[in-house]
């Protein structure tokens, strides 16, 4: 019920500052943004390729525009401020999925630990919703007048991420020939880590975003985008993974190489 209201809260807010800007009379896009996603966390071995490739899923979104240079209410360009030319506020509803196994040497071999990492698997579910201020180094005016066909861009935002990890386990004990299928049994999870380690609790957290990415322009009132993203989660619970060995330096993040469609509205 709190993680409901929180929510519901921060949608009103989401809610109100779009109203806010609208009633200023600037103009609006939106679109929508699908990709790979490569999640990054305590599941396989840090930097290792296997594991980076492996813990790969998908990522979808419905994104929406102000867009600063134009005015709705007069169909005519807003005052021509740097601002103004060079600037967006862009916020994002969107949904990311990835299973996530151990890979890398530890997870190799037939010892029992290595068999208890290949059995234990998981699956980050995360709702987003945020915010990021995208800079355009070239004129957002001359783009739209088809003064050059691609658009680069930068930027940086905040998100809050409602997130619902999953485990599961298949491993077999040995001495009983029985899989138990209970992940939170310390029995059936890598020896080195502590009871507690494992906790697929739903939870909420904020996360930093900053992304690259570049628009084409196909139509006066359409553009293609290519985005890539690295997200930073203020918590390291987002896979439902978080034990405490000294390898374990960082929180959970996510790289995210997303396309879209943006249609503008006015």
């Amino acid at each position: 019920m709190f993680k409901l209201k929180r929510l519901t809260a921060f949608l009103f807010l989401f809610a109100s500052v779009h109203a806010g800007f609208s009633q200023l009379g600037f103009s609006h896009e939106i679109g929508a943004i699908v990709g790979p996603v490569q999640f990054r966390s305590d599941f396989g071995v840090r930097n290792d390729e296997g594991t980076n490739f492996g813990n790969s899923g998908f990522g979808i979104g419905i994104v929406h525009y102000i867009n600063f240079a134009y005015r709705a209410d007069c169909n005519c360009y807003s005052t021509d401020t740097y601002f103004n030319d060079h600037f967006k506020l862009r916020s994002e509803i969107s949904f990311n999925k990835t299973i996530l196994e151990h890979h890398g040497q530890w997870a190799e071999g037939t010892k029992e630990d290595s068999k208890k990492l290949r059995a234990h698997t998981g699956e980050a579910n995360n709702f987003d919703i945020g915010m990021q201020l995208e800079y355009f180094p070239l004129s957002i005016r001359d783009f739209q007048g088809f003064a050059y066909r691609l658009a680069p861009f930068v930027s940086l935002g905040a998100h809050y991420t409602s997130f619902n990890p999953k485990a599961f386990t298949s491993y077999v004990d040995p001495t009983t020939g029985v899989a138990d299928n209970n992940i939170l049994n310390a029995n059936n999870f890598w020896t080195p880590w502590e009871p507690g380690s494992i906790n697929p609790a739903s939870g909420s957290s904020f996360s930093l975003v900053t992304s690259v990415g570049v628009r084409y322009k196909l139509t006066t009132l359409s553009d293609l985008m290519l985005d890539l993203r690295l997200q930073t989660y203020f918590s390291d619970w987002i896979d439902g993974l978080n034990h405490q060995l000294e390898s374990n330096k960082n929180n959970d993040y996510l790289i995210w190489l997303n396309v879209g469609y943006i249609f503008y509205l006015d």
